[in-house]
């Protein structure tokens, strides 16, 4: 084992170990906490605010002018779905599952929900620290709530800035792997075995495709994101609800083997209960966070790019991506995974001998015939493609951090001319780094989410206090009152 493996397993065991997954918990359950459960006792309002918004206001999907570098809120979320919901809806549900048992999903659960208010404060305080960059383009992220949010509180200023640094090369270094690598080797393997496509042939036309869209910006990327994202999540949704629909007899036992699952119940007679909680606990976490991103301060950069003016407004978005992601894709995988016939519900064991990466493949196969991998291959294909456009933006806004806006142009083009080798290379080191720098992003970002967890409630406190009980005070824009001065006087 090389020097560069051995760093890399030490340091991803850290941030996916219990270390980085506790933390991921704590930060949780105290901005859960710090805000009064909003994800729970506001259920209906951010629904009605968020999905339920799209087809009442305008406001939301309205696009912004052609020489208005911001995006709609209904774009934001796009971009931001189109970077969590990916292969990790599919395989990494099925890993789950296989790996900690019908328990896992329980904890995924558990994970999303407190998830939910993570994404949530780090959209807020995205909104709240962001800034106009020489384009007129919006920035934010976690970089900027830790430089001007943690770095403004005394003697943390050279902190604050350190940790957006690294936040910043992580989130560039990761744009390459998981944003980039891993899906487009999806896409041109799965092609592979589905149509026989080369995969130097996907490789030519992903470069072409990525080069038309992604070189165009964060406009260009959002106008084919709102478009793709919703047709890629109805077409999957569909199949799997047919799947699932065809064996709703097996339902009540699914879901009875995934609570009985998540306490180790399915172990007792193995003498076992000890580690079969361990292992549902540790695989129903690490999936939550692969799969939502909650934590990781990744899709707060597209967020950030929104024309919303209301730091809750865009949070309550991040809550809404998270349910989107888990609670509603992840729970439908589960499904098709556990009604059909591949695991004994009784132990959790699988009975039927499948990987984690052709198990839902295998299932639509048995269900719908020939046409059943080719289904999953074009899934994929729109999942991983969809992810590779928004950690583009997420790469860029990191290189805009630390090189300047003029160094974007040269990242853009790279990261395309990249997707190339991604296809046509097993980078099996370079899927393993990525996983370990897109967990060591968590690691500043919760830092500086959590020092700067007292302003996100109180600009949920504002929002409350203005939308519920009529108070009569001033909103809480913007962390810098030149900005606060010009969102108060577009109103």
């Amino acid at each position: 084992m090389s020097l560069i493996e051995t760093v890399n397993n030490f340091l991803n065991g850290i941030v996916w170990g219990p270390i980085g997954l506790t933390l991921l918990f704590l930060a949780g359950v105290w901005m859960t906490l710090v805000n009064k459960g909003f994800q729970v006792t506001h259920f209906a309002h951010w629904m009605k605010q968020t999905i339920g918004a799209i087809f009442k206001d305008s406001n939301v999907t309205a696009h912004t002018d052609a020489d208005d570098k911001q995006i709609s809120q209904f774009q934001s979320l796009c971009t931001a779905l189109a970077a969590t919901i990916g292969t990790g809806n599919i395989v990494g549900v099925s890993t789950a599952i296989i790996s900690g048992g019908p328990g896992a999903i329980f904890w995924m659960w558990i994970m999303s929900i407190l998830g939910m208010m993570t994404n949530y404060s780090e959209n807020v305080l995205g909104i709240f620290y962001r800034i106009k960059n020489k384009n007129d383009e919006w920035s934010g992220g976690a970089m900027y709530y830790l430089e001007n949010g943690l770095g403004s509180k005394k003697g943390f200023k050279t902190i604050g800035k350190w940790l957006a640094i690294l936040f910043s090369c992580f989130c560039a270094l990761a744009s390459f792997g998981i944003g980039n690598i891993a899906q487009v080797n999806s896409i041109s393997g799965n092609l592979n075995v589905a149509f026989s496509i080369p995969t130097y042939i996907t490789g030519i036309i992903l470069v072409a495709l990525l080069l038309v869209v992604v070189v165009g910006g964060i406009k260009r990327i959002a106008a084919v994101t709102e478009k793709l994202v919703p047709f890629m999540a109805v077409i999957y949704i569909v199949g799997a609800v047919i799947i699932v629909g065809m064996h709703a007899s097996m339902i009540p036992a699914a879901f009875a083997s995934i609570f009985k699952g998540a306490f180790g119940a399915a172990s007792i007679k193995g003498g076992i209960i000890g580690y079969g909680l361990k292992t549902a606990v540790v695989w129903g976490f690490k999936r939550g966070a692969f799969s939502n991103e909650a934590g990781l301060g990744s899709s707060v950069m597209v967020h950030s790019s929104s024309n919303v003016k209301e730091p809750v407004q865009q949070g309550m978005w991040g809550i809404f991506e998270v349910f989107a992601d888990t609670i509603v894709v992840c729970t439908l995988t589960a499904l098709v995974v556990l009604t059909s016939g591949f695991f004994d519900l009784d132990t959790g064991a699988q009975i039927v001998d499948a990987s984690a990466s052709a198990l839902v493949g295998q299932i639509f196969g048995n269900t719908f015939g020939t046409i059943g991998p080719m289904f999953i291959a074009i899934a994929i294909l729109m999942f991983a493609f969809s992810t590779v456009l928004g950690w583009s933006h997420y790469g860029g806004k990191s290189i805009e951090y630390l090189l300047g806006e003029n160094a974007v142009r040269v990242y853009r083009v790279i990261f395309c001319c990249m997707s190339f080798f991604s296809a046509t290379m097993d980078l099996q080191l370079a899927w393993d780094l990525s996983d370990t720098f897109n967990g060591l992003m968590m690691i500043p970002n919760l830092i500086g989410v959590l020092a700067c967890s007292m302003t996100v409630a109180a600009i949920t406190k504002n929002y409350i206090d203005r939308r519920f009980h009529n108070k009569d005070v001033v909103p809480m824009y913007s962390a810098y009152p030149e900005v606060q001065k010009m969102q108060e006087t577009a109103e």
